[in-house]
């Protein structure tokens, strides 16, 4: 099997140069190649080495300089490198959960990941001063692809919690993490662990400001009060709104919302719905009862818990556990 099947070619090159660029005290071979010793090296340093021994490393498959290498540099590096990690399954045949043939414009996606995993690199240097500036989700709620918000609500309901994903017309991505399931009732729901995100046209999560708890919000066939469904904000001014007129909806962020700190995250502030997908995360709440009295209850929805700790979420009860008995 040559090496351009299991990764991309540009990859290789800035693997081959990461190599060459260890200076083993060793002479080295003819010819501008690698020998044994820079391969130790740099497999120990990259698989065991501490951020300081990598750091060198990244900085030479960055095609910085010496010491330094911008944020643009480290951005196509991660590219490079993404795209390599899903060559490298899919050649493996374990890339089960993903189909990138069906992702669309996957090279796009690649880019907005590698861009939101570069975001934090830009205001400071990182890494004592090399850098300068230049989830397994269980699918328990049916995808929807109609145009009954009777339908949305009952695939929503009572179905623990659940990640609402929006598509515009405009080719907007966005949506929210519902932590509680959702229910037909006047009050707002939902606790502080819930958020709203973007997707396209740039990477974002967008958590709690504590100003409020308009969390979440889900009514119909009311005559006084808003009938859809809504995360942040206020009533006529959400974060995130479908109506109930299933079509349409808003994200009126004038300038954030209030509740998630979250800007205008569609198209148009009155938008036109083009896809609509409901995930379930974890067990629905009457399987999460029967299994409590068999786990803790900081085991219920390790789903959940990943995408909490992917939004920057501390889980408190952490730590707390009973030492469990030995045999």
């Amino acid at each position: 099997v040559t090496m351009d099947k299991i990764a991309p070619e540009s990859m290789i090159l800035r693997v081959f140069e990461g190599i060459r660029c260890i200076d083993p005290g060793v002479p080295l071979p003819s010819g501008g190649g690698v020998c044994r010793e820079q391969l130790v090296i740099f497999l120990a340093d990259t698989l065991r080495g501490t951020a300081e021994e990598r750091a060198p490393l990244v900085i030479a498959m960055s095609h910085g300089t010496k010491m330094t290498a911008t944020t643009d540099q480290i951005r196509a590096f991660l590219e490079d490198l993404i795209s390599a990690v899903v060559q490298t399954l899919t050649h493996r045949g374990r890339l089960r959960g993903w189909r990138p043939d069906h992702m669309g414009d996957s090279a796009q996606g690649v880019k907005l990941l590698a861009e939101q995993l570069s975001s934090e690199l830009k205001p400071l240097g990182y890494m004592s001063g090399y850098l300068t500036d230049s989830p397994v989700c269980t699918l328990q709620i049916k995808i929807l692809h109609g145009e009954s918000f009777t339908r949305l609500v009952g695939n929503c309901k009572s179905q623990g919690p659940s990640v609402l994903l929006v598509k515009d017309t405009k080719g907007h991505i966005f949506g929210g993490f519902a932590s509680h399931s959702w229910e037909i009732k006047p009050p707002f729901q939902g606790d502080s662990r819930c958020f709203l995100f973007s997707v396209y046209p740039y990477m974002q999560v967008f958590t709690c400001t504590g100003y409020n708890q308009h969390y979440m919000y889900l009514n119909q066939g009311q005559q006084t009060m808003p009938n859809g469904l809504g995360m942040g904000g206020q009533h006529g001014y959400f974060g995130l709104w479908l109506d109930c007129d299933f079509g349409r909806g808003h994200s009126r962020a004038r300038p954030r919302c209030t509740t998630y700190g979250s800007p205008q995250l569609s198209g148009d502030e009155d938008f036109t719905l083009d896809t609509v997908e409901v995930w379930g995360i974890g067990l629905p709440p009457k399987e999460q009862e029967q299994d409590e009295n068999k786990k803790s209850i900081l085991d219920v929805d390790p789903e959940a818990q990943i995408l909490l700790e992917m939004a920057g979420k501390s889980m408190h009860s952490q730590g707390l556990r009973e030492p469990e008995d030995e045999d």
